[in-house]
């Protein structure tokens, strides 16, 4: 045989595995009719079950043969009716007679039995196995048995024959035949292997199946790389027998991680990330006890529910080297409904037991009664339900927890993760007793402790992530425990790059003060105001809707098929609803269809004058949009009937703030931004388009930009490329803030030592939600002295009042995070965030006067195209996050003023660049041209501003007609929708009214 053959590759695989305790299956030994190799079968039954195998032979007059082919044909029929991963779990029963198909391994190893049965089970590999009855000289390269019942098949291809991965793919593609006995209802998955990459199926489905990488990743397992394995002793994949097929793995996996997705009917294999995580995870905790954190930073696209499920399953009973349970209760901090019953579903396909899974939807007391009681092993709820049970939770002394967050900076912030921690500790550690000191019991609540241990799940873990739940590493910085990157998701093709197709343009503009004085104004404020005077003009969302509407008709509504939808992301609740108004108009009004918009937005919004929601304006609930917004009518057989499932079909949905995060919509092939974007929020908002769908490509990805750089956003994805680390914070900064806001003098130590004792004391009494809340309103009182002198300080200096309030709320905000990383253990700190938290909310605020802009004009406006990019970052290994150092805003001077004229020249400096004749604002000329009319005057001199609109709406379409060289396009629109014109005449006739009135000093 050549050693460059596919036969030696064949040879080596099949030698690794009989050197791990596996056996050499013969191929004659397997019934091609039953789909079972009954040598391996009946060996096993006879050296596990024998007591119970004379039982069933007695059934059968003692006939040995009868009773074996009863029985085979018995068991097949099983398979065929339940699956063989349900036989193998939980067995069946012939004749009343209950028969084990594997014994999997004990979570302990007090039983010396259970484990020599979990030994005697048979794993084989058969080469070369002649499988089809029809087509008998067709064969596959190996096939993996567990105790006769055939589980996986593999090709086996080497490069040096010249076929590779891809030819073996062909191979299952081609010449499988998904009907045949052992593909159909037999084994479970198949590998498609070389020496450099392994591929994995769970279903063939000809040419439409799927294969899946089931790759380490480019630098190994666990951390950041891109696609592939790297170079090693022997063959890159040699992790596939060694690890994956060894016998303990391989059961493994049958037991606690293969399972069948409810909704797609589909078998889920892990991916090789998730297995590694969960194992890993799983020995790390096993070895070390509780009381340890991990941070695992997996990208979006790496399958985080699943392995989510499987880390809950296996920490739920996993034990130690004494033989004893880790955890006695696992706790899942998610907002994911999705996640409930997924976990639900799978956690019962492994134990077959309802109530293992628990999620609190109630109140307070359910999850005090699941975290007390036995069947729960798995509770799933958010971090807000932990705030009051404090007084509900007994008997949890000696009680361990693993805690489970999905999102962790989402999850774990401040008083949230104090109240978590208070709640799981009460009556639980002998250092954190409610009989002991009450404010030491509050500050060590705060820290890490021996009995939780947190698994932080993120795709973007910030500074403070990494410290909290990070690992330290040899040079002294915090790491995620196990990384798959965006990088290795992108590369093998579990989510698109969302930065390949950038797109940006850019808003130019001219402002004119059309005020009769020139006030001086804060510039910060006041160019805020103007700035958001020019976003939200009728004209500048007039051009944004015909820029979006006709760049998704061209580019983006064929994708997919026709089922290709977009998001628009704006940057408040009055830009959504302006821009999804302009939206619908200008669609209206070119008689487009096939681009119909919903928009989304949380609680009511007054815009000119009418109270609107999310709900009144889409025609139904909240909760139905993302159903509503996923409809498809390419894939609606009744679509244009009466029988739809929906009437319209919606392509743009127009956001502010909401389905930013965790919306996965794989239609999404297109974002439209009009806000600014910066660090994690970047990263999750353009997230939103990298899901994938079997009919979505990189190609269809595409960003079009009206605020922020290509390259901006390109650095704000760095971090969360690879993997990222962070400096550990240095503890002493806390007391370089207490002593910042003790300099101050105002705060005296016995009232805070009152006020903490008497938080303390209450918050152990109160009962009820209703009660802690009246509890701390009584509290108040204890604050009084120190308001009154604060009161005093912004009456005699109000920058060392600002100073003080600034200095204070650094430090609460700075002791909140801290006190959960390092353990200070000191009074004093932790009486001044008590009391520093309480005095915050009773500091009058300072009261800063708005900034009155008048009236303003704008004057010239382009949105123009500014470049295409490919904003794709390159492999540049691990990013550091800056460290926390503290601080926040500081105190407030009052700033410079500015001459409203002058801020406005500024102003169309910086926005205005380039602009001339051809870009003024077409109606606002109009306005201008109105107010020099002697009949516009004089009405305006003696009516008020209503009865001047009279006279106004009737003068002012004629003069539009008598000007329509100027801008025929936007005139037209203006003939042509009634919204628009009603919008335009009620701004026009309120501008030329105060500009004619201000003229003759009546305003």
């Amino acid at each position: 045989m050549s050693v460059h053959g596919e036969g030696a590759f064949e040879e080596a695989i099949e030698r690794s595995l009989l050197d791990t305790d596996w056996q050499q299956g013969l191929a004659y030994s397997y019934d091609r009719k039953l789909g079972l190799d009954t040598s391996e079968l009946f060996t096993f039954l006879g050296a596990t079950q024998n007591d119970a195998w004379l039982k069933l032979v007695a059934y059968h007059g003692n006939n040995s043969a009868d009773a074996q082919r009863h029985f085979k044909e018995y068991l097949a029929k099983q398979i065929d009716e339940r699956g063989p991963l349900d036989v193998l779990r939980r067995g069946l029963k012939d004749k009343g007679i209950l028969f084990r198909l594997a014994y999997f391994k004990p979570a302990h190893s007090i039983t010396d039995d259970a484990l020599k049965l979990f030994r005697a089970n048979r794993l084989s590999v058969t080469r070369q196995l002649h499988y089809s009855e029809a087509e008998p000289k067709k064969s596959l390269d190996l096939v993996l048995f567990v105790n006769g019942i055939p589980l996986a098949t593999a090709e086996l291809k080497n490069p040096l024959t010249g076929q590779t991965v891809e030819d073996a793919k062909v191979q299952y593609r081609t010449t499988r035949d998904p009907r045949e006995l052992l593909f159909s209802r037999r084994t479970l998955v198949h590998f498609a292997v070389d020496p450099d990459l392994v591929f994995v199926t769970t279903r063939l489905a000809g040419e439409k199946t799927r294969f899946l990488p089931f790759n380490t990743g480019s630098a190994g397992a666990g951390v950041s790389g891109g696609a592939g394995n790297p170079a090693g002793n022997g063959y890159r994949t040699g992790y596939l027998w060694e690890q994956i097929w060894r016998p303990e793995t391989w059961l493994d996996l049958v037991r606690r991680f293969l399972h069948t997705d409810k909704e797609s009917r589909a078998l889920i294999f892990p991916r090789y990330h998730q297995w590694h995580a969960v194992t890993q995870l799983a020995e790390h905790a096993a070895e070390h006890g509780s009381g340890q954190n991990y941070l695992v930073m997996h990208s979006a696209g790496s399958g985080k529910s699943n392995t989510i499920a499987w880390l809950a399953h296996r920490l739920s009973s996993l034990h130690g080297g004494a033989n004893e349970p880790v955890f006695d209760k696992v706790i899942i901090i998610t907002d994911r409904v999705v996640l409930d019953r997924q976990l639900q579903d799978t956690v019962f396909q492994f134990e077959h037991v309802p109530g293992v899974v628990q999620r609190i939807d109630k109140d307070s007391q359910q999850l005090a009664d699941a975290l007390q009681g036995e069947t729960a092993k798995i509770i799933i709820t958010t971090v807000q339900k932990f705030g009051f049970v404090l007084e509900k939770v007994q008997g949890l002394k000696g009680r361990r927890f693993a805690v489970i967050l999905d999102e962790a900076h989402s999850s774990q912030a401040g008083e949230n993760a104090a109240d978590l921690k208070r709640v799981l500790l009460k009556l639980g550690s002998d250092d954190v007793d409610a009989d002991g000191d009450l404010m030491t019991a509050s500050a060590l609540a705060r820290g890490r402790h021996e009995t939780l241990s947190y698994f932080a799940f993120t795709a973007t873990p910030k500074a403070k992530t990494l410290e909290l739940f990070g690992t330290p590493g040899a040079d002294g910085n915090m790491h995620p425990f196990h990384t798959y990157s965006m990088r290795q998701a992108i590369e093998e093709g579990f989510i698109l790059d969302v930065l390949r197709q950038y797109l940006t343009y850019k808003a130019y503009w001219k402002l004119a003060n059309a005020n009769p004085d020139d006030p001086e104004v804060d510039p910060k404020k006041a160019g805020s105001q103007l700035a958001r005077f020019a976003v939200l003009h009728p004209t500048m969302n007039a051009q944004k809707a015909e820029i979006i509407v006709e760049h998704f008709r061209r580019h983006s509504a064929p994708r997919l098929d026709g089922r290709a939808k977009a998001m628009v992301v704006t940057g408040s609740r009055e830009g959504a609803l302006r821009l999804y108004t302009a939206i619908n108009k200008y669609i209206e009004t070119n008689g487009y269809t096939g681009c119909d918009a919903l928009v989304a937005f949380s609680g009511e919004l007054e815009l000119d004058g009418v109270e609107v929601t999310e709900a009144r304006l889409n025609g139904f609930g909240e909760g139905e949009l993302p159903e509503k917004f996923g409809y498809t009518a390419a894939d609606d057989k009744h679509a244009g009937t009466p029988k739809a499932k929906q009437e319209r079909e919606y392509k743009l949905l127009v956001v502010a703030e909401k389905y930013q995060t965790g919306f996965d919509q794989p239609l999404l092939t297109t974002m439209y931004v009009d806000k600014p974007l910066k660090g994690v929020a970047a990263v999750q908002t353009l997230s939103r388009l990298n899901r994938t769908h079997p009919l979505k490509v990189q190609g269809d990805v595409f960003v079009l930009d009206f605020v922020n750089a290509a390259d901006d956003i390109a650095e704000q994805f760095k971090p969360y490329f690879e993997t990222a680390a962070t400096i550990p914070t240095d503890p002493n900064l806390l007391y370089t803030a207490e002593n910042a806001v003790t300099s101050y003098a105002l705060l005296v130590d016995s009232e805070m030592q009152a006020y903490a004792e008497a938080l303390l004391a209450a918050e152990g009494k109160a009962k009820t939600d209703a009660a802690l809340q009246k509890t701390h309103a009584a509290l108040y009182r204890f604050t009084d002295p120190a308001k009154d002198r604060f009161v005093a300080l912004v009456a005699d200096d109000p920058e060392a009042a600002d100073g003080f309030r600034a200095a204070l709320r650094d430090y609460v905000r700075m002791y909140a995070f801290l006190s959960q990383v390092v353990p200070y253990h000191d009074e004093g700190l932790e009486r001044l965030y008590l009391y520093g938290r309480a005095l915050l909310n009773r500091l009058p605020r300072r009261q800063d006067p708005s900034v009155d802009i008048g009236e303003i004009q704008l004057t010239h406006l382009r949105v123009s195209k500014t470049g295409e990019h490919d904003a794709s970052l390159d492999a540049d290994g691990e990013q550091m996050l800056p460290g926390y150092l503290g601080g926040g805003a500081g105190p407030q001077n009052d700033p410079d003023k500015l001459a409203l004229s002058e801020l406005i020249e500024e102003l169309n400096d910086r926005f205005g660049l380039g602009l001339g004749e051809a870009d003024k604002i077409w109606y606002e000329q109009q306005i201008v041209a109105m107010t020099e009319e002697p009949t516009m005057e004089a009405a305006a001199l003696v009516n008020d501003e209503d009865n001047f609109g009279v006279v106004f709406d009737k003068r002012i379409e004629s003069v539009i007609l008598s000007r329509h060289d100027d801008n025929g396009k936007l005139m037209q629109r203006y003939l042509d929708d009634d919204m628009l014109r009603q919008r335009m005449n009620q701004l026009g006739r309120s501008q030329a009214y105060k500009l004619i009135r201000r003229k003759h000093g009546l305003t």
